[in-house]
């Protein structure tokens, strides 16, 4: 009797261990648990990749805007002489700006008027070697906000030499980005929150009549 209750001993102690081995071996859920600690950085990369690519987007979007403006200045469709039906107001030439970036870049209702996040800068000059290589900014420090106090809406006639150049603050979300990207550190923040869209066009109007 003391022997089978042994042997039966023996038989339950190699069945709770063939149970433990199963247990250690089973792979029952393990995928869930994975995806719940990969989900945070595997979301923060793709929107990290989205914010960047929307981003350089924008900025392909308002360079192609600034040389579509351009061309039709340097063609007479666009004027600042209030004697020719082509002539257009600064907030005139702002707004139809803004009608060329309306596919990604909403301007708000105001911005034509006032300035906010969009800016221009509209200038004529005697020659090409006159007109400005760098980005205008309040300080020397690189993350300088912008220094708009000189932009001006002064646009020549036929012959004259301008340049067209824009600037947008483009807002980033993903701190993931951030370092990498921003420029810009606006007046009153203490980190660099902003990516500045630059886009510059140089050229001479032509002898329209």
């Amino acid at each position: 009797m003391a022997i089978r209750e042994q042997e039966t001993g023996k038989v339950r102690a190699s069945l709770r261990l063939s149970r433990l081995r199963a247990l250690a071996r089973s792979r029952d859920g393990s995928a869930a648990i994975e995806f719940a600690l990969l989900a945070i950085p595997y979301f923060i990369i793709i929107f990290a990749i989205l914010e960047t690519f929307i981003a350089f987007a924008a900025e392909q979007l308002v360079s192609s805007a600034v040389d579509t403006m351009s061309r039709q200045m340097r063609t007479g469709q666009i004027t600042f002489d209030s004697t020719r039906t082509t002539y257009k107001t600064q907030t005139q030439f702002r707004q139809a700006f803004c009608d060329e970036i309306s596919i990604i870049i909403r301007c708000s209702a105001t911005e034509a008027a006032t300035p906010g996040k969009l800016y221009l800068d509209v200038q004529s000059f005697t020659n090409f070697a006159s007109i400005p290589t760098t980005i205008p900014r309040v300080s020397a420090d690189k993350y300088s906000d912008l220094k708009t106090s000189d932009f001006k809406f002064t646009p020549g006639g036929p012959g004259s030499i301008n340049m067209v150049r824009a600037y947008y603050r483009w807002s980033i979300t993903v701190d993931l980005v951030r370092p990498y990207v921003t420029g810009l550190r606006p007046v009153g923040s203490s980190m660099p929150s902003e990516y500045l869209i630059v886009a510059t066009a140089a050229f001479q109007n032509e002898q329209y009549p």
